[in-house]
């Protein structure tokens, strides 16, 4: 959903330790779009329930989100999950990576134009899986701007299946024109689109008085 970007150093967000790791580079192959899987909500079911195994009650929430969230939506066939938490605490790093997981460098989200300026409104950690099936892990803390983003732009495509097919054309299109491993082309184009769709989202959030279910896992 977000463009993804370096932070600056290497320092826990938090706490400020220095992590002396090599970090995972996220992978990005040639971008192609898969049409709707119905496997993909089972899959995040078996993702999540083991998460939840290893984080108990260090994950606030647990959900399926992204494109692949979306029931009828082509998507890059990789599983988006968001693991919230009240902070970005070691313990938190330690239980992912016991669930088979291993961290990638320190990230931020794209800030839509508007959003909140402050830098830890958009903070996160990706963590992806050692081996077998393609996943990207957010995780991100309660109440910050980009946590409700994602959820609030997945709810919104699930309840404007219109708008979901027009987010798909556009994601086609990019492919189309950008067939090539150019993840910044992708990125400079989806960003905006996602935030203009974020502007319908937050309109209809306050007509539909939306609230977020409780967690997926």
């Amino acid at each position: 959903m977000h463009r993804r970007r370096d932070l600056a150093g290497r320092e826990c967000e938090p706490c400020g330790q220095i992590y002396l790791r090599t970090w995972v580079p996220i992978f990005e192959d040639m971008i192609s779009l898969s049409p709707y899987q119905p496997t993909w909500p089972s899959e995040f079911r078996e993702l999540g329930a083991t998460l939840r195994h290893h984080l108990g009650s260090l994950a606030l929430r647990i959900d399926h989100i992204g494109s692949t969230s979306v029931p009828g939506l082509a998507a890059k066939d990789i599983i988006d999950i968001q693991v919230t938490v009240e902070a970005l605490l070691p313990a938190v790093e330690e239980a992912i990576m016991a669930a088979g997981y291993v961290r990638a460098r320190p990230l931020t989200d794209h800030v839509p134009p508007g959003g909140d300026a402050d830098p830890t409104q958009w903070q996160k950690w990706v963590f992806q899986p050692r081996g077998g099936r393609r996943i990207n892990l957010h995780v991100r803390i309660e109440g910050r701007a980009n946590q409700r983003y994602a959820l609030l732009f997945r709810d919104y495509l699930r309840a404007n299946p219109l708008v979901a097919r027009a987010y798909e054309q556009v994601k086609a299109g990019i492919i189309k024109y950008h067939p090539e491993e150019d993840m910044d082309a992708y990125y400079d184009i989806k960003d905006p689109v996602c935030d203009i769709i974020m502007g319908g989202a937050e309109v209809w959030a306050e007509a539909s008085a939306w609230v977020v279910g409780g967690s997926d896992c």
